[in-house]
């Protein structure tokens, strides 16, 4: 095998059993590993209670860019080949898990509170703060923040070169060599992110604004109607959905029509940008037909800042759904042509986000410990579906889908060619028609979400 390809695309995976009875299987394992580790590690209620909720958050995000950057980023390595394939997945899961939060540990201990926060930018380093004057509370809190920030732009920029950028101009060469450019790159690029979206964000959460550190008030709030940096989460995590709506339910549908190699992937990296803030802003204008307009200077539901969050939070929804069925349910259905497919599973996994969305606001504080309600400041539902991604992909990733699925001996995994499409007249009338449909189904999600936001009754 060429030391190019991804492991988790070259290796062959087969079904235990027939039917569905394999997803069942990993749900339910899934299930027990997602509230067995939120009761140890997150839970108000449980034994660590990380749930602070900024500590916890920090942690899943950190968690996610890890298992990015040890199954896609460096492609395994210093894990050999031979090993991945004959070690049994339940050991393989836990052995790669602890590697990728010890790397973790040391990113946060030795870069941000030790390097960051001891030289450079005090909030960093919860210590610091601490001399400061900040309680201890607090303290920890804003370097969480900080740090968490950082992990939500990497969360979109570190799979976004692998994925619409196709690890050029590195792709040809092994690792850790192709491992460590595409991570300096992107690392690079993230703090270029992080000091023109979060940085203002932190430099006003200090009395007096830290204004010769920052830009303050932030340039943002003229078009934003807040000062908060929540308005760049809330794009960040709408682009972090969108690179991985991309790789699994849409096939890399529709950049992948373009054959110029640059062009494509220069296409793809900027789209999925434009389309995350479209859809960001899509999402907030949703919030507004179905709560009103919001107002600036109060707090929770009709707050500008919190509905940016809420934006990033519904985006979460969206990828969880969509993501099981790309790992679990075989990206069905597959019956028909790629844009029909890619149409199907679009609306499929939407109809699922909402009955999850639903379903957690009316349950979430009776079995995770959460606060009741939608904008109550212990409820950060990004957390929880987070930290169950996570768990979906240590299963996929790490273990190999087990149980439901086993590893077979293959040296080289032939995939099914990629369906060509051609700018036939056919194709222009279904383009055209798609397009039509896809601007009527908007106004119609227009004229439909005050009725149907008036159904759903959560306190």
């Amino acid at each position: 095998m060429s030391d190019s390809g991804l492991y988790i695309e070259e290796r062959k995976l087969v079904k235990r059993w027939n039917g569905p009875l394999p997803a069942l299987a990993n749900l339910a394992v899934i299930l027990v590993l997602f509230y067995g580790t939120w009761w140890i590690f997150q839970d108000p209620r449980g034994i660590m209670r990380m749930y602070t909720p900024y500590v916890g958050y920090m942690w899943c995000r950190w968690i996610l860019i890890m298992l990015i950057w040890v199954a896609y980023i460096f492609n395994f390595w210093p894990f050999k080949r031979t090993w991945l394939e004959k070690t049994h997945p339940v050991l393989k899961g836990f052995i790669l898990t602890a590697f990728s939060v010890a790397i973790f540990l040391g990113v946060l201990k030795l870069f941000f509170n030790g390097f960051l926060g001891n030289f450079a930018i005090a909030y960093f380093s919860p210590a610091q703060l601490t001399k400061l004057g900040l309680t201890e509370f607090y303290a920890e809190e804003y370097a969480a923040q900080a740090i968490l920030m950082f992990a939500a732009i990497a969360s979109w920029l570190s799979p976004a070169w692998v994925v619409a950028a196709e690890n050029a101009p590195w792709q040809k060469l092994g690792q850790p060599v192709r491992g460590f450019s595409v991570l300096m790159l992107t690392f690079f690029m993230s703090v270029l992110v992080y000091f023109v979206t979060m940085h203002p964000h932190m430099g006003i959460l200090f009395d007096p604004w830290q204004k010769y550190a920052a830009i303050a008030p932030p340039y943002w709030q003229n078009f934003a109607n807040t000062v908060h940096g929540n308005f760049h989460i809330a794009w960040i995590m709408c682009a972090t959905v969108i690179v991985w709506m991309y790789e699994t339910i849409w096939e890399r549908y529709p950049f992948k029509l373009i054959k110029t190699d640059w062009l494509r992937r220069l296409t793809a990296f900027f789209g999925i940008f434009i389309i995350a803030v479209s859809l960001s802003f899509f999402l907030y204008y949703a919030q507004e037909l179905a709560w009103g307009p919001a107002v600036r200077g109060t707090r929770r539901l009709m707050a500008p800042d919190w509905r940016w969050l809420h934006v990033g939070e519904i985006a979460i929804f969206w990828l969880v759904p969509a993501l099981f069925m790309y790992l679990y349910c075989d990206n069905a259905p597959k019956r028909f042509s790629t844009p029909m497919n890619v149409f199907l599973r679009t609306v499929i996994s939407i109809a699922a986000a909402a009955v999850i969305y639903i379903v957690y606001y009316k349950t979430s504080h009776l079995f995770l410990g959460t606060q009741k309600g939608f904008s109550h400041p212990q409820q950060f539902p990004m957390i929880p579906m987070i930290w169950l991604i996570n768990i979906f992909l240590i299963n996929s990733w790490f273990m190999d889908s087990w149980p439901g699925w086993k590893l077979v001996p293959s040296e080289h995994t032939v995939h099914a060619p990629a369906e060509e499409m051609q700018w036939t007249a056919k194709f222009k009338l279904g383009l055209v028609t798609g397009t039509a449909l896809g601007v009527a189904l908007y106004f119609a999600v227009v004229a439909s979400l005050p009725v149907l936001t008036s159904l759903i009754k959560v306190e």
